[in-house]
Parts: C-alpha cells; structure tokens; sequence
C-alpha cells in the first residue's frame, strides 16, 4: 500500500527526479543550420531581439541548444505576426503557427519574452502595444470568445456550435486563463516600458467588460448567459448540462468551462486559472490606483481577488492519499476534486511562474511532486523523457510545455538541466519545440508549426542566461 510517506520515496521524484531514463540517446544531425525563414519572408525583425540572439547564442556551449534558442526565440515575430496602423493606433494580429486564428493566451504568451527589450526598440514596442490593442478589440467583441480572426468575413469551422458566435470569432470556448491573459500582458507591459498610453478608453473599457465577466461566472444569481455544445462527438470539445457544466456550491469561484489546453473542464472551478485571475485582478487594480487614480475601481478588481483567494485557501487545497495535501485541479464546491495536472499553462506546476505562490511555499512544493510524478493522471515517462502531458492528445504524450515549465519553476541546477537534455533529445531532428510528442518516440509529435511553445523555450533561455548563466556554458 502506497502512504504519504513512501510516495515521495517511491515516486519518480523521490527515485531520482533528475535522471534520464538510461536508454535516451541524442541521435539527430549535428549540422545546426538554421531554420528560420529568409530574412525577406521574415514577418517582423526586430534589431534588439536579432542582437539578443546573437548575445546569447555566444553564450551557450553547447552547440545543439544554441541551435534551438535561434530557431524558437524569434519564431512569433518571424512567422506569425501581422501589423499595422488602424485610426492612427498600432495593431498586431498573433496567429498560433499553423492555426490561422489569434488566441487570447497564445498571443500574449508569445510575445511575452519581448517585453524587456521594448525600450531598445521603438518598433518592437510599437508592435507589443499592438497586440495589447488588438487584444482590446477582441474582448470588446466579446469576452467569452478565446481565439478570433483578423478578418470578420471569415467563416469558422466552428460556426455552427450551440453558442452566440459573432463574425470575426473562430472559438467560443470560456477559458478564464484567455482573459487574464490580456491583463498580464497590459501590466508588464506597463511596468516594463513605463507606457501608460496603451490604458486608452476602449482598454478601460475592456477591463471593466473582464471583471463583469469574472463576476458573471461566479453566478451567484444565475448560470449566467454564456453557454456553449458541440456536436462533433469529442467529449473533450463539448459541455455537460445543456452547455453549462457539471452542477456547482456557489463559493465564490470564477466558473471555467475549458482548460488552457482548450479541454473542457470537468469541475467548472478550475483551480490555476482562478488562481491566474487573483493575480491579474491585483495587477488591474493597481493600474486603477496609479494610472487612472481612481480608487473605486481599483477596489471593486481587488475585492474580487480577495474573495477568489479566500475561497482557493479554503476549498481547493485538500488531502491527496499519496501526496498529502495539495491544490486540486478543478472542483465542484461540494467536495468533489479532480485530482491531476495538464501540461498547459496555466497549470498547477506553474504556480510561481504565474506569480500566485512562491516555489518555496509548502502547499505548493507538494503539489508539484504531485504533478510531476506517476501519482498525477497524466504524467508519463518513457524512453526519451517524463513529464507532463494531458487529456488534449492523450497517453503517452509530453507536452513540452509541461519541460520548459518544470525548469522556469525550479532553483534546482540539476533538474533545469534534465529538463533541457530532454527538450534537446526530443525536437526530432526539426530544431522546434512541438505541442507533444511520444515518449518513446520523438518523431512522433504534434504541430511543427506551434508558436506558443517555440517562443516560452526562448523565454527559459533567456532566464537562464541572465539568471544561472553557468548552466548555458555546460554541454549536455
């Protein structure tokens, strides 16, 4: 019988977290030419982020990885990204990569790691501001919406599920995480730069449109009017209950009908994307309070924080037979949890990247060897690597995501080092991060063409470069 105690002892953390499974070998060409679009077809250059590429590739010994943060690191600006100027105001438009439409959290996570370089570069800067702007539209459209097309004529697959879509929607999955998204982006953005013009009226705007929506789906009153079907047969892509989701104890959570992964929730109270909104809604209000000086406002975000707090350290923290006590997943209210953790950000793994916990803190650091071992669901662990995957593409599959997560949450050398021997011993020969692949098999993997995942890489090298940069000088 497996306790408390001998789950830590026995798990794959406690046997050795950061070991390789003995059988990984690095079998790929050792011809590293780069893969980046030629510079005419390149959709946007920026000569802060080209001149960081070349900093810290220089930086980086081993010769492989140096390969992969030139082909990630500017994979959103050289392949996805559309700007322009509309009424004299800055948009960009952000596809995902190989999808033709612009996810809220996508967007923002992709040009994210371009934030500290926005003062070296005037257009860059000019293009962040327009993504935040675009962003903006998209959520005056309509905030229950998670990706959106740039051209209103354009017809979604997706046009026919039981939901209120609107011309220039692609998806109309209700993801909390897609709106904390745009307030993340806004305010280090803001703290970045110290550009407080992006806080326009329409972004005013969109932000009290966000706390209505948050309030909506704690449906106190009502279940709200936001529902949503869909008739193609995946269980994943549907909602129970006339498209409102399993029954619910009103406790003062955000309902979520969908998982970052785009998953449907199984309990609507998705416990890391609540969490995201805690933190997104203190951020806003300090936007409230300094920019706008308007403390009314500021408050009402900050209010609902605190209650969305309250209720997470009351009713999502609960006692796993194995891992003791940790975060939940998701849960229902009345006492019902799924215990797991899905590769996709945000996740529980990801609680201090988010800015939620620290790594230190207790709760935290038992819920991540819950998460990264064979005690969570959707952990699995084969020839290649281990680590995290989920529901979305199914068993036996990691999500990058889940690796590059595990070493931006860890002070720990040895397992940021584990975690980039195996993203270097699984891009399968392309110099890409993809969304998944085969534990035992690389080569079997999803999307060669994912942005998201390309661009947070570059991210943890550039953390790595400026925070453990000893690491980079290692060969691996």
């Amino acid at each position: 019988m497996i306790t408390r105690r001998n789950f830590i002892k026995k798990s794959s953390l406690g046997l050795g977290l950061f070991a390789l499974p003995a059988s990984v070998k690095f079998i790929y060409a050792e011809e590293y030419i780069s893969k980046r679009p030629a510079i005419s077809q390149r959709k946007f250059t920026s000569e802060a982020v080209e001149k960081t590429i070349k900093t810290i590739k220089k930086s980086i010994a081993d010769e492989e990885l140096a390969w992969m943060f030139e082909n990630c690191f500017p994979n959103t600006l050289d392949t996805t990204v559309k700007f322009y100027l509309k009424d004299n105001k800055p948009y960009t438009y952000v596809i995902t990569g190989d999808i033709d439409a612009m996810w809220l959290r996508d967007s923002s996570a992709q040009v994210y790691p371009y934030l500290g370089l926005a003062n070296e570069d005037k257009e860059l800067k000019s293009l962040l501001k327009g993504v935040i702007n675009k962003q903006v539209e998209c959520v005056l459209l309509d905030p229950y919406a998670n990706a959106f097309f740039d051209d209103k004529a354009k017809i979604s697959e997706w046009k026919d599920d039981s939901t209120q879509m609107k011309p220039g929607i692609h998806e109309r999955k209700w993801e909390i995480d897609s709106l904390c998204y745009v307030m993340r982006l806004s305010y280090n953005y803001w703290k970045t730069t110290g550009d407080d013009s992006v806080f326009d009226a329409d972004w005013k705007k969109a932000m009290f449109l966000i706390l209505q929506t948050f309030k909506e789906q704690q449906r106190k009153d009502s279940k709200g009017p936001y529902r949503f079907q869909r008739s193609n047969g995946n269980p994943l892509d549907t909602q129970f209950a006339g498209g409102y989701g399993n029954p619910t104890k009103k406790i003062g959570l955000i309902h979520s009908m969908f998982r970052p992964s785009d998953d449907a929730t199984f309990y609507p109270f998705l416990i890391s994307s609540n969490m995201f909104a805690v933190v997104s809604l203190r951020e806003t209000a300090e936007i409230f309070s300094k920019i706008f000086r308007d403390e009314k406002s500021s408050e009402q975000f900050k209010n609902l924080a605190e209650e969305v707090n309250e209720a997470i350290q009351k009713y999502a923290i609960l006692n796993h037979p194995e891992a003791g006590k940790i975060y939940a997943l998701e849960i229902d209210g009345f006492g019902n949890a799924l215990f797991m953790d899905d590769a996709n950000v945000p996740n529980l793994l990801s609680i201090p990247y988010l800015g939620y916990r620290s790594n230190e803190d207790e709760i935290y650091k038992n819920t991540r060897k819950f998460s990264l071992s064979k005690a969570n669901p959707w952990f699995s662990e084969g020839k290649f690597a281990k680590g995290i995957g989920g529901p979305h593409i199914g068993e036996h599959k990691i999500w990058p995501l889940g690796l590059i997560m595990q070493a931006l949450t860890t002070d720990n050398d040895e397992e940021i080092i584990s975690c980039l021997k195996m993203l270097k011993a699984t891009h399968a020969g392309t110099g890409f991060i993809h969304e998944s692949f085969d534990v035992d098999n690389p080569k079997d993997f999803t999307r060669s063409w994912f942005a998201w995942a390309n661009t947070l890489f570059g991210e943890l090298i550039v953390h790595l470069y400026k925070t453990k940069p000893e690491i980079l000088k290692r060969t691996f």
